[in-house]
């Protein structure tokens, strides 16, 4: 991947609020919507979910996700030319989660640390697939997702 197609990855992820999350449910794949907060580096990213949402109860059976992250889209002609990223990892609850952070980037999200249902989990990224427009299409391990931060 040359210079300026790393920069446009870390751009999506940085810029980005939202990703869908997919989690096993059952044997079969289920996505949902979330929002979510990259460490500076890449090296984890940060959910901030509800123990009564399904995604967080098929995390707490199979820890294996992905985050899918797409640029918005602006009604060019086609669609498939627009960047997205889904980076593969391994979720896991953690106790003390970046709140600081999290409410700098999502303010109105302050009201979830009020609800005793919320928790952070961190999603460590095993490697990634970058589409940065049609037939630009990169593998990226998780040193490589790590380096452009």
């Amino acid at each position: 991947m040359d210079p300026e197609t790393r920069l446009l990855l870390g751009r999506l992820i940085r810029s980005e609020r939202i990703a869908h999350l997919a989690t096993l449910r059952d044997g079969a794949p289920m996505v949902s919507m979330t929002l979510y907060m990259p460490e500076r580096d890449f090296s984890a990213f940060y959910v901030h979910v509800s123990r009564l949402a399904w995604h967080t109860q098929d995390m707490q059976r199979d820890g294996h996700v992905a985050l899918s992250i797409s640029e918005r889209d602006d009604g060019r002609a086609d669609p498939f030319t627009l960047m997205r990223v889904s980076i593969r990892g391994e979720a896991v609850q953690i106790a003390n989660g970046p709140k600081d952070a999290w409410l700098a980037r999502l303010p109105e999200q302050e009201i979830n640390f009020r609800l005793a249902d919320f928790a952070f989990w961190k999603v460590t990224p095993r490697d990634a697939r970058f589409v940065a427009g049609f037939g630009r299409i990169y593998n990226v391990s998780a040193s490589e997702l790590k380096a452009l931060g």
